[in-house]
């Protein structure tokens, strides 16, 4: 009977322990988790020192640019503020001004027979020193170069004379480099449209001479000397290659000239754009077709006289060729200083042809024509 009530109080007491237990264990992962508002203040105090170690490593980068910008400024007042970019800067009026000029060929862009242009893309390459533009580095945070833009100083008037240009002038205005030394460096790009005379007689085996010449427009020889920058011409280092032409070289030539108006010379450098055209796309199109067909005009004498296909032959031949002769002549600028050899070769060929066909309606020519005809076709 007692034991009972005891074996229940135990039990009892068992399971207040095992209750008691249970919360203590709640209640330390309770604190060791973090609640919801300190959550948000770790993140956003994390985003804090992400955002402020941001703007210190962009304070870094900047801050060199930030010590040089004043000294760049100090320096290009100091340099411009009293600067005249109408005076040619040598110690002594007197003194010639030192100009070196050169270019870099880049591209031709067409060679215009019809017009007799070439159109090219060229670099200008032109070194000068100027007195006014010279400092100590030193003095302003180690700067050494500054670009300046060219209508701000003083700069050749270097042009080309042969130039068929609108404008005249197809450079491109770019930046002086200007050196702590006087140094001036000008290397403008354009696109040239020249005069080129072109000769056709050996036309589609030609080789074309196409000048370009360059000088000061206002400076005579005693005030701008002009030096070609390297004795074996242009640079064609980076030489697009064209599809038509091939590029032989660029010479070039320091000129002097007195003209009867002036007594001082006049100087200029001349370049010599030599080409060469690539004549497979003219083999496979006018020069195979025009060997068949005056081949076929040999065979037709083969053929008896009073036989129709004969005459229908060379009506064929002959209009064979005039269709040849109309692509030359689209070709071929309207000139008559020359005539190609091909068209040569075809006028001959047509002559044949008309004393073949006078020969089968007539019979024989007269002895008279035949010998004006043979010493024509001699002297051709």
């Amino acid at each position: 009977m007692n034991a009972t009530p005891d074996c229940h109080l135990t039990a009892d007491r068992a399971s207040d322990r095992g209750s008691s237990q249970i919360p203590k264990s709640i209640h330390s992962a309770n604190r060791m988790r973090p609640t919801a508002p300190t959550a948000r203040m770790s993140r956003a105090t994390r985003s804090v020192r992400l955002l402020a170690s941001a703007c210190l490593l962009g304070l870094l980068i900047l801050l060199p640019a930030c010590s040089a910008g004043p000294h760049e400024k100090r320096l290009l007042h100091a340099l411009l503020d009293n600067y005249n970019s109408l005076e040619r800067p040598v110690v002594n009026e007197s003194d010639p001004l030192q100009l070196s000029f050169g270019l870099t060929l880049m591209q031709i862009i067409d060679v215009d027979e019809k017009n007799q242009l070439l159109i090219t893309n060229i670099w200008l390459k032109l070194e000068w020193n100027d007195m006014n533009l010279r400092w100590n580095s030193s003095e302003f945070g180690g700067v050494r170069d500054l670009r300046i833009p060219p209508h701000r100083l003083w700069k050749p008037d270097v042009l080309m004379y042969n130039s068929a240009d609108e404008g005249f002038d197809g450079t491109y205005a770019t930046n002086v480099v200007v050196r702590n030394n006087g140094s001036c460096l000008y290397v403008p790009p354009g696109i040239f449209k020249s005069t080129c005379k072109i000769d056709i007689t050996w036309f589609p085996f030609d080789d074309q001479r196409c000048e370009m010449k360059f000088g000061s427009w206002t400076y005579d020889g005693f005030q701008l000397d002009l030096q070609l920058q390297d004795e074996a011409g242009g640079d064609i280092s980076s030489f697009i290659t064209n599809g038509e032409w091939d590029l032989l070289g660029v010479p070039g030539k320091r000129n002097e000239i007195y003209y009867n108006c002036c007594p001082e010379p006049y100087i200029d450098i001349t370049f010599a754009i030599l080409i060469r055209r690539k004549t497979l796309y003219y083999f496979f199109n006018l020069i195979v077709p025009c060997v068949l067909i005056a081949s076929m005009a040999l065979l037709g004498f083969t053929l008896p006289p009073d036989s129709g296909e004969k005459l229908s032959l060379g009506v064929t031949i002959l209009l064979s060729l005039t269709v040849f002769l109309n692509m030359v002549a689209e070709t071929m600028p309207a000139t008559s200083d020359a005539v190609p050899l091909l068209d040569k070769s075809n006028i001959p060929l047509l002559v044949t042809l008309h004393i073949a066909h006078a020969k089968t309606r007539t019979g024989w020519l007269r002895m008279p024509a035949a010998a004006v005809v043979v010493g024509l076709l001699d002297s051709w």
